[in-house]
């Protein structure tokens, strides 16, 4: 069993009077979390999919007494999959307001669904948290840093989908089986959207993109529709933990980049399925971007597990100055340069530090990665 950063801090926020809502992409995870919570083992708990047809009419425009009758006398309920019922914001709220003496754990696989539902009864009455794929940090804790930092070229190639790490050899079978099932599933769900050639063209070429500035426009001409619905889609691919956005550093500094927007992958392998890429890095002239996404998603992560409050950018001029990866924390300023060569030297551009007051610059190589992932 590999465990996950945030137990602990699930564990820290139960009973205090809010909902628990956990989201995150399918498949990475949230109900075996769940399931195997150490703290959970203190509370008797029942735990509930909306999966269920019956468990859905059960929790759908209901009453605390009706709601009380069906939980007895269990201390903790779980409800998986929580985005298939209707009007669950307010069966959390019924249970969050009236039965003071239940925590309620609500999972759901499509953020925006779930959030926009629960949004508005549960103001103030929640905590929020977000699962990913496995990480680095909690890959190392699980087998140690040496058998870790030596599986990194095949989490690269692979990725960190438990599903992916639990079953090596079959990672490829695996991979296309949660890019063709699982990838698209809650988007047809939404706004009327139907299995479009759209969704695989825009997302392949994201992911040809990753690691360059993106143009709406060209994908737009690219995949033969308009700005306005490349914008649409990928908001809904950032929703479902697909991908993420990295906007450009610019406080104007003279030539700097103002509205540059770089899109990357919450987790590679689902990057190279969607490209159908599985050759080794040998053979890969793509390597230098993926490391560089790899990184940034995994940073992110680490970020967000341990709710650090920093901003993220990239950094770039006219004049092609850049920088891969920015953090600001306290107005102060933390600069990365990525880089697969272990020997390779970069310097800081001084365009960057006479305008930014710059706590830190790295260049992250394989040989230095436990610095900024753990």
């Amino acid at each position: 069993m590999i465990n996950r950063i945030i137990s602990e801090t699930i564990c820290k926020h139960l009973h205090k009077n809010k909902a628990i809502l956990l989201f995150g992409a399918r498949q990475v995870g949230k109900t075996t979390l769940l399931e195997n919570l150490y703290c959970l083992k203190d509370f008797k708990t029942l735990f509930l999919s909306g999966d269920e047809a019956d468990i859905r009419e059960m929790l759908t425009n209901t009453t605390s007494a009706h709601l009380q009758n069906i939980f007895g006398n269990n201390q903790l309920i779980v409800i998986d999959e929580a985005q298939q019922i209707q009007n669950i914001g307010t069966t959390l709220k019924l249970i969050t307001d009236k039965l003071k003496h239940i925590q309620v754990i609500a999972t759901g696989s499509s953020a925006f669904e779930l959030a926009n539902i629960a949004n508005e009864p549960l103001t103030g009455r929640k905590f929020e948290f977000h699962l990913f794929p496995l990480s680095f940090a909690e890959m190392v804790s699980h087998h140690g840093f040496i058998t870790e930092n030596r599986q990194i070229e095949q989490r690269l190639i692979y990725g960190y989908y438990p599903e992916i790490v639990n079953n090596p050899g079959n990672e490829e079978k695996f991979l296309r089986l949660i890019a063709d099932s699982y990838l698209y599933k809650d988007l047809f769900k939404l706004e009327n959207i139907t299995r479009s050639s759209y969704l695989e063209k825009i997302l392949k070429a994201l992911a040809l993109q990753i690691g360059s500035e993106v143009s709406y426009n060209e994908i737009a001409q690219l995949v033969g529709t308009d700005n306005k619905t490349i914008e649409k889609y990928i908001e809904l691919f950032e929703k479902t933990y697909i991908v993420f956005k990295l906007p450009a550093l610019n406080r104007n500094v003279r030539n700097e980049i103002k509205k540059g927007k770089k899109i990357y992958f919450w987790d590679t392998g689902i990057r190279n399925a969607v490209i159908g890429n599985f050759l080794p890095l040998s053979k890969r002239t793509d390597t230098g971007v993926l490391w560089e996404n790899f990184l940034i998603s995994e940073r992110l992560k680490a970020n967000i597990y341990k709710q650090k409050n920093v901003s993220c950018y990239f950094w770039r001029t006219k004049q092609q100055q850049e920088i891969d990866f920015i953090e600001e924390e306290n107005q102060e300023f933390q600069a990365f340069e990525f880089k697969w060569n272990n020997n390779a030297v970069v310097k800081l551009s001084h365009t960057f530090s006479q305008n930014y007051t710059v706590k830190k610059f790295s260049v992250i190589s394989p040989k230095n990665i436990d610095d900024f992932l753990i």
